[in-house]
């Protein structure tokens, strides 16, 4: 790998549907009862956003979005970030970039009109702490190449991709422009997001893998499908071969870091109780992430997102409700 340029001062620039979470606790009857998929992500329109967000009275709102949340992990841990991702000159728009501002994360994306709102995420966590997201994208589905700050792209240690952000054409356009941008000595990872996601992209993101990426994010079920098979150990011989570093996490089992020659299993620490769900995978992410940015080995990095997964779960919302680094401690 070629050495980290000096030029390269910013460890992460994540790049995603920046989006506000609205999460709410419900029973499993209520998920059955609006004919969401539990478990999974479940794009909807406007229309359909306003109706859920009037069924439910007590809730938590932050800004978020899947990589929004990664990006919020590393800065926790005391990374340098930037955002990529599209607001509108709303409300809920100015409440994301300010909350991003207020943390220290360079956001520069141009703000989309009023008239497309900036999207959220209704959250539906159930008692055993899985999550069931709703989501209107809103002004984040309107990215594209021209709204892509490429000064910032250049910049960066780790670019990092958000599946989620793949289904309309022109952000997928812009995701595959920033990363051709990424600088000699850079890397580009990717999270595959949501099974269905992968259903719905399977061919088109292993052209991305193959022409661009370097890590890549997965739990089980999304590494099984993204290779169509039914067993793990397949699917993980399979993608060693196609990236420098697959990063997969394995619920209660932990996860695995694979690379070409080598895999570094990382345990899970028993934790008291899974509260919510929501953004284990993205923190999963962020210590990685923040890992690989400082130069540390698989097994530190892994331990550190084992960490900051099991911080986020043990609590309703989907970033950190305390330090990373100082929860790390010298592992940071």
């Amino acid at each position: 790998m070629t050495p980290v340029s000096p030029q390269l001062d910013i460890d992460v620039v994540g790049f995603g549907n920046a989006l506000v979470d609205v999460l709410s606790h419900q029973e499993d009857q209520f998920i059955d009862d609006i004919g969401a998929i539990k478990g999974a992500m479940n794009l909807i329109d406007k229309k359909r956003s306003n109706h859920l967000y009037g069924l439910v009275e007590e809730r938590t709102t932050v800004s978020g979005g899947s990589a929004a949340n990664t990006i919020i992990g590393v800065n926790s841990f005391g990374g340098s970030c930037a955002y990529i991702g599209r607001v509108a000159a709303d409300d809920l728009g100015e409440v994301f970039h300010e909350d991003m501002s207020r943390l220290g994360i360079v956001h520069t994306t141009p703000f989309a009109p009023t008239e497309d709102p900036t999207g959220r995420c209704i959250v539906f966590v159930t008692p055993d702490g899985e999550r069931t997201l709703n989501t209107f994208l809103g002004s984040s589905n309107g990215l594209k190449s021209s709204d892509v700050d490429m000064e910032l792209v250049k910049r960066a240690k780790l670019l990092f991709l958000e599946g989620y952000l793949w289904d309309p054409p022109e952000a997928k356009a812009a995701m595959r422009y920033a990363a051709s941008g990424v600088e000699p000595g850079g890397r580009v990872a990717l999270t595959l997001s949501d099974q269905f996601c992968v259903d719905r992209h399977r061919a088109s993101f292993m052209d991305l893998i193959d022409d661009y990426v370097d890590v890549l994010f997965a739990n089980d079920f999304e590494i099984q499908s993204l290779f169509e098979v039914e067993q793990l150990e397949p699917a993980l011989n399979l993608i060693s071969e196609r990236v420098e570093l697959a990063a997969i996490t394995l619920g209660a089992e932990g996860s695995v870091l694979i690379t070409p020659g080598d895999r570094t299993y990382i345990a899970a620490d028993p934790v008291a109780r899974v509260i919510d769900k929501t953004g284990a995978g993205d923190l999963y992410a962020s210590g990685v992430l923040y890992g690989l940015a400082r130069g540390y080995d698989l097994e530190r990095s892994g331990k550190l997102g084992s960490l900051a997964a099991e911080e986020v779960i043990g609590h309703i919302g989907p970033r950190p409700e305390v330090s990373l680094k100082a929860l790390a401690g010298d592992l940071a």
